[in-house]
């Protein structure tokens, strides 16, 4: 496999090399004690270095800031950072496939989803995002980034924590000391190992007293610096101690990646051994959850750290061997017999280094929301696009599906989804586009199909996938199209929902006009498959009929309570669907069929009225440019479950304009200027529920002009 010297951000080298010039003593100073970001400007993600700041001047758009002067009172971004879904418990259905197996090897990703500087806390404008959905492969998520001309310390922002915690995986944020010919300097490791007075550690309590503040799961250390000794590297491991000691109070965790080594200087092993074996495992005990082996390592460093690990009483896939695939995606050579054969146990876990080459790699027309799903989709679930195919010698790229099984969230009533991806061509409510704009925001992602896409059929396989054309909440729906010549069933959903005899499942959907009809029937299965790769034991209800001339979206309800045994298990295990074609010939060509599906809903009677959210007001105001304003907005928060809460401005002529949605308790509204001559802007905002059901009231505010 390629080898790589730097394990950087993809900014590193374009910002590090900074000037002579001098920032004056106040400049510096207003730098140090601000925080993520102050007035009513755009909110980014929050990042820091460890103490001192470089000489010279940031670049546009970047602000130095110090940790150790970071207070979370003092940050004016930080109700924009923070974020709200709490880490959800996963478990493990019996795997699709043969070779997919569970309790064996993990996957970890490092993901820059922007620059380090200007990474916007609560999406952006545009649907070119890498939208990542295919959590259920995943262990461990690194919100990657850090550079000498930006900041080194980076924390997650609160989209992209929100859909992971929804889907069970948990959120690192990255402390990255650079290599110095990438603008790394041993004075910014000294600063993050620094003592205080009472022997303890500083920044390793600030950077605690982030994650629990931001509300992300700890930090993955990369210390690269070279050109230190014995004495900074027990200074980095004490560091790392006291970091354990926070991580366990507090349910973090923390990832150190294979570079420093027990002498101080920066040696890449590709593999846990003796020199380097205190930063993850010391005399006293765990040091660190995991480390990342640099991509150096062979199939016998790797089999011999497997070994070291269960020697030092630790589980061997706690060990993360690099796959580099920034550049070649898929293509990239790796050694998987070495890491994850087939034949006998996983050796380690593995971490995939820029999974988002898989939307950077397509050309600047071909970054359409359609075509980075498309690929996403390949990278993980293979050139099937079949997660039910086993992986076979001679198949070329492992992906993910064929590896390890997939797990699941789906365990509570009411569960709803509306396939949404996370960002979209336009803003979709109850069918009709209620915003034209393109937008991206990862904490309004559902959670979505994990088995992409596992059918079952005796005729023509239709292409299923995410459509941004046409949807009925959010930005997309689930569009089935080919032609059918047989009834098709979709694997949608494990789950683990109690059932009752009040329990209701809903389906919206609808067929494209010039599209075939079909019958539609709702899959459920009380029971899961025998064994891996088996088919899952499904019973069909009647759900209606979707033809081209209907009305729009229509929804049916399927009522489960008939269907359920007397007595015994009362759990729905797997939930899909299944169509069958209705027009067409005995015999002739089978019509082409175009089907979606914008909404699945479980609910166990009737649900309560979603609460409203209270004391919506504005924070701040200020010029945006071209005659317009920005606004920050702030709320209390509504009692009960909130999927997220949506903002709205009202017009002078009573019409509503959806501004964006956020399931945090503050929001940022560029661009606003006066509409129908009105004098004074007027705001409402909703609750949407775990139902998608708004609020039956709204907080409101306004704001002069």
């Amino acid at each position: 496999m390629r080898r790589r010297t730097v394990l950087g951000s993809a900014t590193t080298a374009a910002a590090a090399l900074l000037g002579p010039l001098t920032v004056p003593a106040s400049a510096r100073a207003a730098a140090r004690a601000s925080g993520a970001g102050s007035g009513a400007g755009q909110p980014y993600a929050s990042y820091w270095f460890p103490d001192t700041l470089p000489s010279g001047s940031p670049g546009e758009g970047v602000v130095w800031r110090s940790l150790k002067d970071w207070r979370p009172e003092e940050d004016a971004d930080l109700p924009f950072n923070r974020a709200s879904v709490p880490l959800a418990r996963r478990f493990t259905p019996v795997a699709a496939n043969t070779s997919a197996r569970p309790g064996q090897a993990r996957i970890s990703a490092l993901v820059a989803f922007d620059h380090t500087a200007g990474n916007p806390a609560q999406g952006g404008g545009s649907a070119d995002y890498y939208a990542l959905t295919q959590w259920a492969y995943l262990d461990e998520l690194v919100f990657w980034g850090g550079s000498a001309g930006e900041g080194l310390i980076l924390a997650p922002n609160a989209p992209v924590v929100d859909a992971a915690h929804r889907n069970g995986v948990p959120v690192l944020g990255t402390v990255f000391l650079p290599p110095v010919g990438h603008g790394g300097t041993l004075r910014w490791t000294r600063d993050l190992v620094q003592r205080d007075a009472s022997g303890g550690y500083p920044l390793a309590d600030r950077l605690a007293q982030v994650a629990v503040a931001h509300g992300f799961d700890g930090w993955f250390v990369n210390a690269e610096t070279e050109g230190g000794d014995a004495a900074l590297a027990g200074h980095m491991h004490g560091f790392l101690r006291r970091m354990r000691t926070l991580c366990d109070a507090h349910g973090l965790r923390l990832t150190w990646y294979d570079a420093l080594t027990r002498t101080g200087e920066v040696g890449w092993q590709g593999a846990l051994n003796e020199t380097n074996r205190d930063f993850f495992h010391d005399a006293r005990g765990k040091v660190s959850d995991a480390m990342f082996l640099d991509f150096r390592w062979t199939p016998d460093s790797l089999a011999s750290s497997g070994r070291f690990a269960e020697d030092l009483g630790r589980d061997r896939y706690a060990l993360q061997a690099g796959v580099d695939v920034e550049q070649d995606g898929w293509n990239t050579d790796v050694d998987w017999d070495a890491l994850v054969p087939t034949d006998k146990p996983h050796t380690v876990s593995y971490g995939f280094y820029r999974p988002e080459w898989t939307l950077t790699h397509l050309g600047e027309k071909e970054r359409t929301p359609e075509r980075f799903h498309a690929a996403d989709d390949r990278f993980w679930t293979g050139t099937s696009l079949d997660p039910t195919q086993a992986w076979h010698p001679g198949g070329g790229w492992r992906a993910p599906a064929a590896v390890v099984a997939d797990r699941s969230t789906i365990d509570a009533v009411p569960f709803a989804t509306t396939f949404n991806t996370g960002h979209g061509l336009r803003w979709y409510e109850e069918g009709r586009a209620t915003c034209d704009a393109q937008w991206n925001h990862l904490g309004l992602q559902d959670r979505l199909p994990a088995r992409r896409w596992a059918l079952t059929t005796t005729g023509t396989r239709p292409q299923v996938s995410f459509d941004f054309a046409d949807a009925w909440h959010g930005g997309s729906s689930l569009l089935v199209a080919g032609r059918l010549d047989a009834p098709v069933t979709i694997e949608l959903y494990s789950t683990r929902l109690p059932a009752g005899p009040h329990t209701t499942v809903s389906l919206t959907h609808r067929a494209a006009e010039g599209s075939a009809g079909v019958s539609v029937e709702l899959a459920v299965a009380l029971a899961e498959p025998d064994r891996p790769g088996a088919p899952v034991p499904f019973t069909y209800l009647p759900a209606g009929t979707a033809r081209p001339d209907a009305a729009g979206w229509v929804t049916a309800t399927v009522r489960l309570g008939p269907h359920l045994p007397v007595s015994g298990t009362r759990t729905v295990r797997t939930l899909g669907v299944r169509i069958t074609p209705v027009d067409g010939p005995p015999g002739g060509t089978a019509p082409a069929t175009s089907w979606r599906l914008g909404a699945l809903a479980v609910r166990d009677g009737h649900q309560a009225p979603d609460a409203p959210p209270r004391a919506l007001r504005v924070t701040d105001a200020a010029p945006d440019g071209d005659g317009t304003t920005a606004l920050r907005l702030a709320w209390q928060p509504a009692p009960g479950r909130v999927r997220h809460y949506a903002l709205h401005r009202v017009l002078p002529d009573g019409t509503r304009r959806f501004l964006g949605a956020t399931c945090q308790h503050a929001f940022f509204v560029p661009g606003l200027r006066p509409e129908q001559d009105e004098k004074t802007a007027r705001f409402t905002l909703h609750t949407v529920g775990e139902l998608y059901t708004h609020s039956s009231s709204s907080a409101s505010t306004s704001h002069p002009w």
